[in-house]
């Protein structure tokens, strides 16, 4: 699986809106440090939880 993120991207996970719009902070793997702005840092499994990148035009 090729991750299409970078650290400073901006995204959110679509099963879990509410926890915001997050930045990236690492990806090490599959594993994607995220610091979202309602649950605060979040390691997720990309295997598991699907992030989507936030669209810079909204």
């Amino acid at each position: 699986m090729i991750l299409d993120f970078e650290p400073g991207d901006k995204v959110y996970n679509p099963s879990a809106k509410e926890w915001g719009i997050g930045q990236v902070q690492s990806i090490i793997k599959e594993k994607v440090t995220v610091n979202f702005e309602n649950v605060g840092k979040k390691v997720i499994n990309t295997i598991n939880i699907e992030l989507r990148k936030v669209n810079e035009k909204n």
